[in-house]
């Protein structure tokens, strides 16, 4: 992948950081194809247990598309922006600090947790140019928010503030200036020290059954379920035998 985008690993997690600063990580073809290249990268390391997506720079997490490029393939089937029409076999998390904008806020929607600084904001400013939403966020922020609190956002593309994207849902943490990266990492730690094979089904049960009516969702968790009891049974056993009694490791 390009410098533009980088991908290391930290840990459990794999990083993969836009680094456009000087275009406040907005994403042109080439910076597409790298985060293509690095969710590629995520999916086949086995050791990368967690996925963190952020900016470089301390302005911008990612200000969509990049405007004065304009030559994203909105006929790409991973998605213009790279991989935002895929869906993740792992976890994963935007570390976002300043703004989030457009495709940007589509990438962070993209991922299962958001966690973000005081001073970021977020809206689809792209509202003002005439620029659809084509990576994911018609889709995604309604079933994060609700239809009626995510039309509001998708009609209007007003900005909304970090205090606000954290009482609406938008957000699930709003870390201490500068330490966006390094609460992400240790959220990363945390679900990675987790038994996987449960925590990884229950998650696509949730995603996978979002969608359906209940009677085939349950039907669903079930099956799914079913393929990690043996886990289960271990884990019991652990707890049986005095393990993460009172909370502990939670």
């Amino acid at each position: 992948m390009s410098g533009e985008v980088r991908y290391e690993r930290s840990g459990n997690a794999a990083v993969l950081t836009i680094d456009r600063p000087e275009r406040r990580n907005a994403i042109d073809a080439a910076a597409a194809r790298s985060l293509r290249q690095g969710f590629d990268a995520f999916e086949a390391d086995a050791g990368a247990r967690v996925l963190v997506l952020t900016g470089a720079g301390g302005e911008a997490f990612c200000a969509g598309a990049d405007l004065k490029a304009l030559d994203l393939d909105v006929d790409d089937p991973a998605g213009p922006e790279g991989f935002t029409r895929l869906t993740p076999s792992k976890p994963a998390i935007a570390a976002i600090d300043g703004w989030c904008l457009a495709g940007g806020l589509e990438l962070a929607l993209w991922c299962d947790l958001r966690i973000a600084t005081p001073g970021s904001t977020f809206g689809f400013f792209e509202r003002r140019w005439g620029v659809p939403l084509v990576d994911g966020g018609t889709q995604r922020l309604p079933r994060l928010l609700g239809l009626g609190r995510a039309m509001e956002l998708i009609l209007t593309g007003r900005p909304v503030d970090a205090e606000e994207a954290h009482r609406i849902g938008l957000v699930n943490e709003i870390a201490p200036p500068g330490e966006h990266l390094s609460r992400a990492l240790d959220l990363a730690e945390r679900i990675a020290a987790f038994p996987q094979e449960t925590m990884l089904a229950d998650r696509r049960a949730a995603i996978e059954g979002f969608d359906l009516p209940l009677a085939d969702g349950l039907v669903l968790e079930h099956q799914l379920g079913r393929e990690t009891l043996d886990v289960a049974v271990t884990g019991a056993a652990r707890f049986a035998a005095g393990e993460g009694r009172h909370g502990e490791g939670v």
